[in-house]
């Protein structure tokens, strides 16, 4: 229990510091030390990353980084995806479900590692139904396998809001709570939740999210995501070999 609790602080660091990363540790973290079912890991991530996100929401509100308009767009948008995605995944089996999670492990951990382009403020503003598409295949994602939101939303509102790297990290946060909350509520359908595992867990990485989100605009994040990145792409490698030997056995 110590283990999974000291690694649940690191969850909710990532989570304050990247505006990212919590499921795409959670769920591995609840598979395979706290030991669930694929099912009941995650959504008890797509728990701990609601709560959490909305716990590290505070201090990014209260330096005036979140842009809520911009934010509550995309948000409920990619609600509608996370919902719909999370009825899916309740449907599919759990080794199905955590080759699909390596999957965007793998696409996030390359995303990371490659980084992006700042966007050019010279560029016209991206049209309104290509934003909430994209917000919806989001929502999507997020939804089915619990995991990639984060590394998704950041660039997505770079260049589609044409947000500055710490107000698009800020405000984030807010689309990934709304997105987890949505998700979740479409997994509970098939699935239940393990508190003895979840609630511990989840109040392990509030902690670790309250002392990550103060420090977003005083670490370098270009280096810290890559660094992150190689790191999700050696568990994303793990898992899928993992998972991929159980569904083809």
């Amino acid at each position: 229990m110590w283990l999974v609790l000291i690694l649940a602080v690191v969850v909710g660091l990532f989570v304050g510091l990247l505006g990212g990363g919590g499921s795409i540790l959670t769920v591995p973290l609840l598979a395979y030390v706290a030991g669930l079912p694929p099912e009941q890991a995650i959504a008890g991530s797509l728990f701990v990353v609601a709560v959490t996100s909305a716990v590290a929401l505070v201090p990014h509100a209260r330096r005036g980084a979140v842009q809520w308009r911009v934010g509550l767009v995309f948000g409920v948008t990619s609600m509608v995806g996370a919902l719909l995605g999370g009825l899916l995944g309740a449907q599919l089996p759990g080794a199905l479900l955590m080759v699909l999670f390596a999957v965007m492990m793998l696409a996030s951990a390359i995303g990371m590692i490659r980084g992006r382009r700042p966007a050019d403020p010279a560029t016209p503003p991206t049209p309104l139904w290509k934003s909430l598409l994209q917000g919806l295949g989001i929502g999507l994602a997020v939804g089915t396998v619990g995991a990639g939101g984060g590394f998704m939303v950041v660039p997505a509102l770079v260049l589609l809001a044409k947000l500055p790297m710490g107000q698009a990290v800020a405000t984030s946060v807010m689309v990934i709570a709304m997105n987890s909350v949505a998700g979740l509520g479409g997994h509970l359908t098939g699935t239940t939740m393990d508190w003895s595992w979840v609630l511990p867990v989840t109040a392990a990485a509030v902690v670790g999210a309250l002392v990550g989100a103060p420090l977003t605009h005083r670490v370098p994040q270009a280096a810290l995501k890559k660094g992150f990145g190689w790191f999700v792409l050696a568990m994303g490698a793990f898992v899928l070999v993992q998972e991929g030997l159980t569904l083809l056995g």
